[in-house]
C-alpha cells in the first residue's frame, strides 16, 4: 500500500518517480483494498500489508490512524520508514495496531552519504534520533540497508551497526539501476560474493541479528534437504505481490513498477481497485499484455538459469529498467544479490 508518493528525504539512489509530490491516498482507495482483505480473512487467510513507496509517516499520525482503522482485525501491518519523523505519538500508534517497523538506514554514519534531506544535508542524525525513540519505547524493528561498495569491510560495518542499534533483522539491497535512478553499483559479481561471504561469516561468529539473506538461502537449502526437487520449486506459481498505489492503480509481481509506464503497453497496472474488486483484478492479471511479457521472462529464467531455484526468476522491474524489456533474464541486480548471496553462503567461514 502506498499511502503517499511524497518523501521528506531526497536520497541519491531513490528510484521513486513522484517522491517530490504530495499525492496522498484517498479513503475510498484504502477502504476498497481493506474490503478485499476482509473477504480473504473470512476465508481463513491471514494478510500482511506493507506501507511503503514514499515516506508513509509524512501523511501524519491522524491520517495514518484513519487508514489503519479501516482494516480488519488481525491484519499484520508493516511500515518501511526512514525513521526521521518517529516520535512518541508514532510509537503509540505502532503499539496500538501492532505495526512492525522496518527502518531504512545503510549502516554507521559514513555509509549513509546517499541519504540526504531535501536541502541536500545529511539525514543521519535525524534517522538515529528516530531509532533512539523506538529503542526507548521497546519497539522492535528491522533494518534495510542499501550498499554501494561491497568491500568486506562494508559487510563488517553494516552488520556491526545493526547489532549496535538493536535491530532484530538486517536486510541488504545492492544499489540498483532502477526507475529514476540510472546508476547502480559498479562492483562486479565476485566482489558481491565476497561481501556476502563476509557478512554471513560475521553472523555465524556473532548471531545476534537475523540476516534476511541468510534465511532466504537457508530456506532453499532446507527445501533440498527435505526432498523437494528443483523441478517442484520451479513449478510453484509466481507470487503476485499486489501493490495498490495512492490512486488505486494495482501493480503485480513487482512493486517497483508502480507509477512507471511501458513504451508499448502503457502504465504498469492491471486496473483500479476502486472500479473493480481486488480479487477480480488479480484473477484477470494474467491476460494483461505487460504481465504476460513478465511471465514469459519468469519462464525463461526458470528454463535457463541454475539460480532460479533460489530467486524464482520473478524480478520484472529490474529486467525492465536494466534490459528495457520484461521478458529478459539475467540482470546486474540478479548477479549482485541472488547469485552472490547463494555463492557467498557456500564460502563463509565457520
Amino acid at each position: 500500500m502506498q499511502p503517499t508518493t511524497f518523501c521528506n528525504l531526497d536520497c541519491r539512489y531513490c528510484y521513486l518517480p513522484d517522491r517530490s509530490k504530495r499525492l496522498d491516498m484517498p479513503a475510498t482507495v484504502n477502504r476498497a483494498a481493506a474490503g478485499a482483505v476482509a473477504r480473504w480473512r473470512d476465508s481463513g487467510h491471514r494478510v500482511g500489508v506493507l506501507w511503503h513507496a514514499g515516506e508513509p509517516l509524512t501523511v501524519g499520525v491522524r491520517k495514518f490512524d484513519e487508514l489503519l482503522s479501516d482494516w480488519p482485525d488481525g491484519t499484520a501491518h508493516q511500515i518501511q520508514t526512514n525513521a526521521t519523523l518517529i516520535d512518541e505519538a508514532w510509537c503509540d500508534l505502532f503499539d496500538r495496531y501492532q505495526v512492525r517497523v522496518s527502518v531504512s538506514v545503510d549502516g554507521p554514519g559514513d555509509m549513509n552519504a546517499g541519504r540526504v534531506t531535501r536541502g541536500g544535508g545529511p539525514a543521519w542524525r535525524r534517522i538515529t534520533a528516530g531509532i533512539a525513540v523506538l529503542r526507548r519505547r521497546g519497539i522492535p524493528f528491522h533494518v534495510l540497508s542499501v550498499v554501494r561498495d561491497p568491500a568486506p569491510g562494508a559487510a563488517r560495518s553494516v552488520y556491526a551497526h545493526a547489532c549496535a542499534i538493536g535491530a532484530e533483522v538486517l536486510g541488504i539491497l545492492p544499489e540498483e539501476t532502477k526507475g529514476s535512478h540510472g546508476e547502480g553499483s559498479s562492483a562486479d559479481r565476485g566482489a558481491w560474493v565476497a561481501f556476502f561471504a563476509e557478512l554471513f561469516t560475521q553472523w555465524r561468529a556473532h548471531p545476534v541479528v537475523r540476516l534476511r539473506e541468510v534465511e532466504s538461502v537457508a530456506n532453499c537449502y532446507g527445501a533440498v534437504r527435505s526432498g523437494i526437487t528443483a523441478a517442484e520449486v520451479l513449478s510453484m506459481p509466481v507470487e503476485p505481490i499486489p501493490t495498490v498505489a495512492y490512486n488505486g492503480e494495482v501493480t503485480v509481481m513487482s512493486p517497483d513498477l508502480a507509477g512507471f509506464r511501458h513504451p508499448e503497453h502503457g502504465a504498469f497496472t492491471v486496473g483500479n481497485v476502486v472500479r473493480r474488486p481486488l480479487e477480480e483484478l488479480l484473477g484477470g492479471a494474467g491476460s494483461v499484455p505487460w504481465v504476460r511479457e513478465a511471465l514469459a521472462g519468469v519462464d525463461a529464467c526458470r528454463r535457463t538459469c541454475r539460480y532460479a531455484v533460489a530467486c524464482g526468476g520473478s524480478w520484472p522491474a529490474n529486467k525492465f529498467f536494466e534490459l528495457g524489456r520484461l521478458d529478459g533474464t539475467e540482470t546486474n541486480f540478479c548477479r549482485n544479490l541472488h547469485q552472490a548471496k547463494t555463492e557467498g553462503a557456500l564460502l563463509c567461514h565457520p
